[in-house]
C-alpha cells in the first residue's frame, strides 16, 4: 500500500535497503571471481565462462516473471524468505560442484533465488516510499545496489586471492543468511505487503494491460548494463594487460562519487524530471569509458572511476524511479521485474559482445565500443524527448 505521509526513513525502509545491499553484495562478490575459478578448476574455454554468467541471468529473468505473478496470490514475506534461502543454499554448495555441468545447475538455482529476492524487496520498498519523495527514496535505496556493485567485486577478488574460492563461498553464504535475522527482528515487511490475497474479499480477475511506457527506460537500462558488464567481466584482465597492479581501486573510487551523486540525482528527478539527470549523466559515462580506454597510469584509472560513478550512480535510480512513476501501484512488481531483468540481460549480452570485440582487438578498443553504446543511449533518449516535446506542442490548439 502506498504511503501518504512524508516520512522516508522508517524502520522498514532501512532494513529492506540493508537487505538489498547484502543480497547484491553476495552476487557481486562471487560474480567477479567466477571466471578465474572456473577457468582454473575446470579448464574451461571462453564459451563456458560466458555460460556461467548467462545461465544465471536467464534463470533470474524467468524467476522475476514468475515472482511478479506469485506475489498476487501468495504472501510476499514467504516468497522472499524462500528466495533468499535458495540463494544462500546455492552459494554454499558451489564448492561441491565437480563438473562444469553441476556448477551450471547450481547457477540456475542461484538465479531463481536471486531473481525472487531482487523482485520482492524493491517492490515492497517502492510501496512504502511517500509518493512525493519517490525519486529521492529510490535514490537512497538504490545505493544498496550501487554500493554492492562497487565494493563487491573488490571484496570478492581479494578474498579469492588471499583465502581461495571455498572461503569466498563461506563469506557469501553468511552474507545472505544475515538478511533473515535483520528482516525478522525488525519486522521490516509491512502487514499490507505480506498479506495473502486469499484473506481478502474476492476480486474479479482482470489482467492488467502491458505498460508500454516501460519499454524506453528498460532499453536504456539495458544499454547502461552493457557498459557495466565490460567492467565486471574484463577490468581485471585489462589491468593485467595495462600492467596496472591495483586495478581494483577503480571500484573504490567509483563508489565515492556514487555515494555523493545518489541523493542529489534523486532530488533533481523529483523536482525537474528525468531529462535533467539522464542527459548529463550519460555524458559522464561516455567520458569515463573513453578515459579508461587510454588509461596506462593509476591517475587516469581513478579519473575514469570517478566519472563512471557520477554517471552510473545517477542513471540507475533515475530509470528505476521513472519506471515506477509511470506505473500504477499494482504494476510496481512488474516494473521492478523489468528493471532488474534489463540489468541482468545487459550484463549477459554485454559479456558476449564485448568479449568478442576484445578477442578481435584488445580491451582498449572494447571500452571505446562501450562509450559507443552510451552514445546510442544518449541518441535514443534525446530523440524520444524531442518527439515528446513536438507531440505536446502539436496538442496545444493554436489561438485564433
Amino acid at each position: 500500500m502506498q504511503q501518504d505521509h512524508s516520512r522516508l526513513w522508517t524502520k522498514s525502509f532501512v532494513a529492506l535497503t540493508i537487505s538489498s545491499f547484502l543480497l547484491f553484495l553476495n552476487l557481486q562478490m562471487l560474480l567477479s571471481s567466477f571466471p578465474a575459478y572456473v577457468k582454473a578448476e575446470f579448464r574451461s574455454d571462453d564459451m563456458q565462462l560466458s555460460l556461467v554468467t548467462s545461465v544465471f541471468a536467464i534463470a533470474a529473468i524467468g524467476a522475476r516473471f514468475m515472482t511478479a505473478a506469485l506475489m498476487k496470490k501468495c504472501r510476499r514475506s514467504s516468497l522472499l524468505f524462500i528466495g533468499l534461502g535458495i540463494a544462500a543454499l546455492s552459494t554454499g554448495l558451489y564448492v561441491l560442484a565437480d563438473s562444469i555441468g553441476s556448477l551450471l545447475v547450481m547457477r540456475v538455482c542461484y538465479g531463481v533465488g536471486f531473481g525472487m529476492g531482487s523482485t520482492i524487496i524493491p517492490t515492497i520498498v517502492s510501496q512504502i516510499i511517500p509518493s512525493r519523495r519517490l525519486g529521492e527514496g529510490i535514490g537512497y535505496f538504490g545505493l544498496s545496489t550501487s554500493l554492492a556493485m562497487s565494493v563487491g567485486p573488490m571484496i570478492g577478488l581479494n578474498v579469492m586471492k588471499e583465502a581461495g574460492f571455498g572461503a569466498l563461498t563461506t563469506v557469501g553464504t553468511v552474507t545472505m543468511l544475515l538478511t533473515f535475522p535483520l528482516l525478522l527482528l525488525t519486522r521490516a515487511i509491512p502487514v499490507e505487503a505480506a498479506r495473502s490475497t486469499h484473506n481478502q474479499a474476492p476480486q474479479p480477475s482482470v489482467k492488467a494491460p502491458f505498460n508500454s511506457k516501460l519499454l524506453l527506460p528498460m532499453l536504456l537500462n539495458f544499454l547502461l548494463a552493457i557498459t557495466y558488464s565490460g567492467l565486471l567481466s574484463f577490468l581485471a584482465l585489462f589491468g593485467q594487460a595495462a600492467k596496472l597492479e591495483q586495478v581494483g581501486l577503480f571500484f573504490v573510487f567509483n563508489v565515492i562519487t556514487i555515494l555523493l551523486i545518489r541523493p542529489i540525482s534523486g532530488k533533481v528527478f523529483d523536482r525537474r524530471g528525468h531529462a535533467s539527470v539522464l542527459i548529463p549523466a550519460a555524458v559522464f559515462v561516455i567520458a569515463s569509458m573513453i578515459v579508461l580506454s587510454y588509461a596506462e597510469t593509476m591517475p587516469l584509472l581513478i579519473v575514469s572511476a570517478l566519472l563512471y560513478g557520477v554517471g552510473f550512480g545517477a542513471i540507475q535510480p533515475t530509470i528505476q524511479a521513472w519506471m515506477l512513476r509511470v506505473s500504477a501501484p499494482s504494476q510496481h512488481g512488474m516494473a521492478n521485474s523489468m528493471f532488474y531483468n534489463s540489468t541482468d540481460l545487459g550484463v549477459a549480452v554485454g559479456a558476449f559482445i564485448l568479449g568478442a570485440i576484445a578477442e578481435m582487438s584488445d580491451y582498449n578498443v572494447m571500452y571505446r565500443y562501450s562509450a559507443g553504446v552510451m552514445a546510442i543511449f544518449l541518441m535514443l533518449y534525446s530523440i524520444s524527448q524531442l518527439r515528446s516535446k513536438m507531440a505536446k506542442q502539436t496538442a496545444i490548439p493554436e489561438r485564433p
